[in-house]
């Protein structure tokens, strides 16, 4: 309740704002697109994209408002549905106020986009991406909506370092942050909680109540004197716990680190990221006889490479390597359950400012992320292409 209390209080906040003045700086945004994936074997992100797959739907609908000089208020609202993610229920993707006090100390209040990495507060943009699909050892898609946004506060800002030195942007922040009920971190912990229930002999159950925790972070990235290059490190702290029926789990504070280096210079980019994500996670049985708690540890490390050219002010091509592997309680990382290799090449064509398209092929190894053991009844194959394509409209 928290959570809808803070996010109600920040939309009339913004309605406030917007209506209490003539509108003028008033903007209007969104975008629609249609996917479609196909794959040469397995079922990818709960669809059935073994036979050829188009459920998958975006659509986006962001307002803000320059208040005054100093603030600005703004709110985006989300619906999509990815094979079981999602659904027909319209999601706050942010609900946010900027304050700017000046360029070196800016606050943020409200349902806020985390900034972690290049590119985490803006997956929600199709639009603005070469990709389909960024690389998911870093950038799952199918827990975006958990991943994106916070509530709480930032404060941030810049530091002009001199023309020798380039520019230092700072951002720390804290608060809160919720499990999306329809997305994949919940997925997961469902179809684990039967083997707890079987063996135990409980009654079954799945979760109801998003399961929520504590949220610090921060991060530093620098613009330096090379024009174009942009270097910069992530770090989040944060806590998760929840619960069904019998069983509650909780991940235990942990800190995830993100590195990162981007080179932009005219029609050419390359960039290359890390991440280190390890989670001390928990189940705990209550039984009869007393608490049962099994851990889980997971220890996911990814990385992943890229390169994009424009060749033409319509035509852009590019390729990345995403590599990712879960040594979590000491697992071997070269079964293929706990690894995943994706080679893409992928190329975006715009037909006007508005109307474009995106062709995408992925060859991965490994199935670690983007695959679920309901969607693969009879087991998951080691090697899959995977075939990704997008048309999205703008405005």
């Amino acid at each position: 309740m928290r959570y809808r209390s803070l996010v109600g209080f920040v939309l009339c906040l913004c309605a406030s704002a917007m209506f209490a003045q003539d509108l003028s700086n008033l903007q209007i945004h969104g975008f629609a697109t249609q996917g479609f994936l196909y794959s040469s074997s397995n079922n990818y992100l709960s669809t059935n994209s073994n036979s050829g797959s188009l459920a998958w739907t975006d659509g986006v609908v962001s307002i803000s408002d320059q208040v005054s000089d100093k603030l600005r208020v703004g709110v985006q609202m989300h619906m999509y549905q990815l094979g079981d993610f999602g659904g027909p229920n319209l999601q706050v993707d942010y609900a946010s106020g900027d304050y700017r006090a000046n360029d070196k100390a800016r606050f943020s209040f409200g349902k806020v986009k985390t900034v972690v990495g290049l590119f985490n507060d803006t997956q929600d943009i199709d639009a603005v991406h070469l990709w389909a699909l960024l690389p998911q050892g870093v950038y799952p898609t199918d827990n975006k909506s958990f991943d994106l946004a916070h509530y709480g506060a930032d404060f941030y800002g810049d530091l002009p370092l001199g023309k020798q030195g380039g520019t230092l942007s700072y951002r720390a922040y804290a608060g809160y942050r919720t499990l999306d009920l329809n997305g994949g971190y919940v997925k997961q912990i469902n179809l684990a909680l039967p083997y707890y229930f079987q063996t135990f002999g409980l009654p079954s159950a799945v979760i109801t109540s998003a399961p929520s925790g504590t949220v610090i972070g921060g991060d530093l990235r620098w613009q330096t004197p090379l024009k174009g290059l942009l270097i910069g490190s992530s770090a989040t702290a944060e806590t998760i716990q929840g619960s069904a029926g019998a069983i509650s789990f909780r991940a235990a504070r942990n800190v995830v680190t993100q590195q990162y280096a981007e080179f932009e210079r005219g029609k050419f980019l390359a960039a290359f990221e890390m991440k280190r994500m390890p989670v001390g996670f928990f189940f705990t049985v209550n039984t009869p006889e007393g608490p049962f708690t099994s851990p889980n540890p997971i220890d996911w490390r990814s990385w992943y490479a890229m390169t994009s050219y424009r060749a033409t002010k319509k035509f852009q091509v590019g390729s990345y390597y995403s590599h990712l592997v879960d040594a979590g309680g000491g697992q071997s990382t070269s079964v293929s359950q706990h690894y995943s290799k994706d080679w893409t090449i992928s190329g975006r064509y715009d037909f006007n400012p508005h109307f474009y398209a995106k062709l995408e092929e992925h060859f991965v190894h490994g199935t670690d992320i983007g695959y679920y053991s309901d969607s693969n009844p009879n087991g998951e194959k080691p090697r899959s292409n995977i075939l990704a394509a997008r048309i999205g409209f703008t405005f």
